[in-house]
């Protein structure tokens, strides 16, 4: 049986290996890039990522920008805050498909923020863009695809992209460098509670 100080030798052994593996992964990063990252999956909080992104931004003095797809009928929290420090942002405030059951409508409401996307997409004075739920305009043929994917490989060279949303077409996964995928395990909304001002939105 170990004692107390062989225990403790062998964790700063273990804890030294470990250490000079990161250590040497940190070494090799020599690129600086602007990042596409892109948070998807069916679970709860890709919005909330992806704002979290663009706050950690502001709070290091980076310029951000953000476009809101399908959501914006409902009061954004994240929102209320960032506009007071600037930040440049277009709501597509359509809500979402299923409540607005017009695809006309949507495609015209799409076209006008995917537009405003366009304008960041190609501003080199902007560090770090939110495309929050872009995939679905993807996957609704509302945007299309070859035209994100041609703004998003010629894009300012040290821009930032975070793209939210559920299923997100694997042509943007394959372009983009970091991705996360949030699953769901629980949701309160499915045992009947009602979504919470400031938790859900």
């Amino acid at each position: 049986m170990l004692d107390d100080n062989q225990k403790k030798e062998n964790h700063k052994k273990r804890q030294q290996k470990l250490k000079e593996k990161v250590d040497e992964r940190i070494a090799a990063a020599t690129k600086d890039k602007g990042l596409l990252l892109v948070i998807t999956g069916n679970g709860k909080g890709k919005s909330t990522a992806g704002f979290g992104m663009i706050t950690r931004s502001v709070g290091h003095g980076l310029s951000a920008g953000i476009i809101q797809f399908i959501k914006g009928t409902w009061e954004c929290g994240e929102l209320n805050l960032l506009k007071q420090h600037n930040v440049k942002y277009h709501t597509m405030k359509t809500g979402f498909t299923w409540e607005t059951q017009n695809k006309e409508a949507d495609t015209a409401a799409a076209q006008i923020a995917w537009a405003e996307a366009k304008k960041m997409l190609t501003d080199k004075n902007i560090d770090i863009i939110l495309l929050d739920e872009l995939t679905y305009m993807v996957t609704y043929g509302y945007i299309e695809l070859e035209e994100v994917l041609t703004l998003l490989e010629n894009r300012p060279a040290m821009q930032h992209v975070v793209i939210t949303g559920r299923a997100c077409h694997r042509k943007i996964i394959e372009l983009a460098d970091t991705v996360s995928e949030v699953q769901s395990i629980k949701h309160a909304f499915d045992n009947g509670i009602r979504v919470q001002k400031g938790v859900d939105w």
